[in-house]
């Protein structure tokens, strides 16, 4: 299966590295500077775009344009969700999104939640969201800490949840949710050891992805959606 990496930084060289594992040929890399001509003589099955939040749009509607089932782990720019929908829907194109794809942090997320819902009406409990990523991360806070405070609301929790981030170092990232009380601190933290469990993890949606647009499925999916539901989901 022919994978296309759209961004070719710290992320796109990682799946450069883990791509034949997962059963893929590399057919192109592209950074800055590429053009709809070179996407298209590459003729890959599938894209993962990790790019920046100022570049993702405009990847992700070329992708769809030349008919390229995309996976994107860009961040930044789920402002602009709407406007993406509507481009994936007017070509006829499938898209893949997530604000983090590791197993790990998917299966905290609901950890998370479960633990919100429990909580949301004890009012002796104030929450706070906090999370660590190396400094050359473009956004703050980062977009899985403000996915996993989406599912503390969904779930319920109508307090005030207080949100921070750092940025230092080469750091893979940690998030940490916590509810405190006068009587006793809960403290949940998933920590990431390195950027490979993301890889790996894009690289299973890539394959869904490609296996779906194959089948003649078309649409815009979280990458969630597809994790725990085997992919039986709808668009």
């Amino acid at each position: 299966m022919r994978l296309a990496i759209v961004g070719y930084g710290k992320m796109g060289r990682l799946l450069d590295r883990l791509s034949a594992e997962a059963g893929f040929e590399v057919a192109g890399r592209f950074d800055l500077g590429y053009t709809e001509e070179d996407l298209r003589a590459a003729a890959p099955d599938v894209a993962i775009e990790f790019s920046t939040p100022e570049a993702a749009v405009a990847n992700l509607e070329l992708l769809a344009r030349c008919g390229v089932p995309a996976v994107c782990g860009t961040t930044g720019w789920y402002g602009e969700l709407d406007r993406v929908r509507a481009i994936v829907q007017r070509h006829d194109a499938l898209l893949v999104y997530g604000a983090n794809y590791s197993i790990g942090v998917n299966v905290f997320q609901r950890v998370v939640a479960e633990a919100a819902r429990l909580l949301r009406d004890e009012a002796a409990y104030g929450a706070w969201a906090w999370e660590i990523h190396h400094d050359a991360k473009k956004d703050a806070p980062s977009g899985t800490l403000i996915k996993l405070v989406e599912a503390m609301k969904d779930a319920g929790y109508s307090r005030t949840i207080n949100v921070s981030s750092n940025r230092a170092g080469m750091h893979p990232g940690t998030h940490e949710i916590g509810f405190d009380s006068a009587e006793d601190t809960i403290t949940l933290r998933h920590a990431a050891r390195s950027r490979d469990g993301f890889a790996r993890g894009a690289l299973k949606a890539a394959r869904w992805a490609a296996d779906q647009a194959r089948a003649g499925r078309r649409g815009v999916f979280e990458f969630s959606q597809i994790l725990f539901s085997g992919g039986a989901v709808c668009s």
